[in-house]
């Protein structure tokens, strides 16, 4: 599946971001996402098993599958082999956007500071991840270093759950915002898959106009 993921975050709003150590698990994740209302998802490229996640999440079809956590540009190539549609990677690393240009798949690279803002740009990307959006100080570090660049647009992730979600969405230069509270470790391991239907409904349903 191919994405401008750009578009698909614009509509969507909501990035769910994922950790799934176990594979076996991809699949129902997959339709559970899906079935609250998901648009795309980003799987956590740490993980033994990650590619197995991605190529099965992926081959269910109803979703836009990233990989995230790319570190290297070997790392793209795996994601894009394993049926990944964008990468999201938390720092800007010019051979991971690089290989991202060549392999004509969407990259989304983290940053932290104004210098990170004006490689991003330099490289040609206009959308960014800001992270860990929480750490850095939250909505008054986005604020403040979106004033400088009003042509970029942030995809906050990094210590925000449900509760802030609605605060992050309510800022002009957050795209989307990234998030793990939806489906947690915990939920997958215990199979609660209906739960974590329930939470990214309710987060689809907030971050709605």
């Amino acid at each position: 599946m191919t994405a401008d993921i750009t578009a698909v975050l614009a509509e969507a709003r909501i990035m769910p971001v994922l950790t799934v150590p176990d594979p076996t698990t991809a699949v129902p994740l997959a339709r559970a996402l899906s079935a609250g209302g998901a648009r795309c998802a980003e799987v956590i490229f740490r993980t033994p098993d990650a590619e197995q996640v991605v190529k099965a999440m992926a081959g269910e079809g109803g979703l836009f599958v990233g990989a995230g956590t790319v570190l290297t540009a070997e790392q793209a190539e795996r994601a894009m082999a394993a049926g990944a549609c964008f990468v999201v990677s938390p720092g800007l690393d010019h051979d991971v956007i690089a290989k991202c240009r060549e392999l004509g798949m969407p990259v989304i690279p983290g940053v932290a500071t104004a210098t990170e803002v004006m490689s991003a740009l330099k490289a040609g990307l206009d959308t960014v991840k800001l992270f860990p959006a929480e750490p850095l100080g939250g909505r008054a570090t986005l604020r403040a270093l979106a004033a400088p660049f009003p042509g970029v647009r942030f995809m906050p992730t990094g210590g925000i759950n449900a509760a802030g979600l609605a605060g992050y969405l309510a800022e002009p230069a957050v795209l989307a915002v990234g998030g793990s509270w939806m489906a947690t470790p915990a939920l997958l391991a215990g199979g609660d898959y209906a739960e974590i239907q329930r939470l990214t409904a309710e987060a689809m349903e907030r971050s709605a106009p």
